[in-house]
């Protein structure tokens, strides 16, 4: 039997990664992607993409989605409280495990971990280690679609703001950026694959700095059944 899974979903590129292998293992069973959402704002934390797209995505999936609530500017034992909560509701119906997209980051893996064991929980790291240049461009090939929502103007133009992740915008990233933006050089919305049953349409609308950050607005369009 399939053992009970929830992913921890951030609606970009690594935890779609994440997702479709955690799907091709079929070693688990996925109860839900759980996103972390800024009430403010009403937008995915971090990567400032709209709670409207972030529900055609799991409509697009097939999945249901819980969402996590916290204030702008949440301290850490904000976030811990609310996931807290969530998770032991989910511990409670037999779930063990929960998936995550990370790549190399040992503290934050360390971190996710110990905060899991306290609540009698695992995490599962699908694509850990993987290289990150054969990853994204395996995520391309696969016929994934993403644009970037989100820059750290530390380390990149704000051009890159809102373009869609293919070769070219490869090629033009700096040396020192990791092509998945893994130390958060930069963060994307997946709007189609393999693993969805329509494409999420949307438009790229202005491009803000807020705390720190170029934020590229997407806006929601209609979503297409494909025959």
């Amino acid at each position: 039997m399939a053992e009970k899974a929830l992913v921890s979903w951030s609606g970009g590129k690594d935890s779609c990664m994440a997702l479709d292998e955690i799907l091709r293992d079929q070693s688990y069973q996925v109860g839900a992607l759980l996103t972390t959402v800024t009430r403010d704002y009403e937008r995915i934390s971090m990567h400032g993409v709209r709670r409207m797209l972030l529900e055609q995505q799991a409509e697009s999936l097939g999945l249901r989605l819980h969402k996590v609530y916290i204030s702008r500017g949440a301290s850490n034992e904000e976030y811990e409280s609310r996931m807290k909560e969530v998770l032991s509701l989910y511990r409670g119906e037999g779930v063990d495990s929960i998936v995550f997209g990370d790549l190399f980051l040992e503290d934050i893996k360390k971190y996710r971990e110990q905060f899991l064991d306290s609540l009698g929980m695992r995490g599962v790291f699908p694509i850990w280690n993987a290289d990150t240049s054969k990853l994204i461009r395996r995520f391309i090939q696969s016929g994934y679609k993403a644009r970037i929502t989100c820059v750290d103007p530390k380390v990149l133009d704000i051009s890159f703001a809102g373009r869609v992740i293919d070769e070219e915008l490869l090629s033009e990233l700096p040396p020192d950026v990791d092509p998945c933006g893994e130390n958060g050089e930069f963060h994307s919305f997946v709007y189609d694959g393999p693993i969805f049953k329509q494409e999420i349409r949307v438009k790229v609308g202005e491009t803000v700095l807020r705390d720190g950050f170029y934020f590229c607005d997407l806006l929601p369009g209609r979503l297409d059944t494909r025959s």
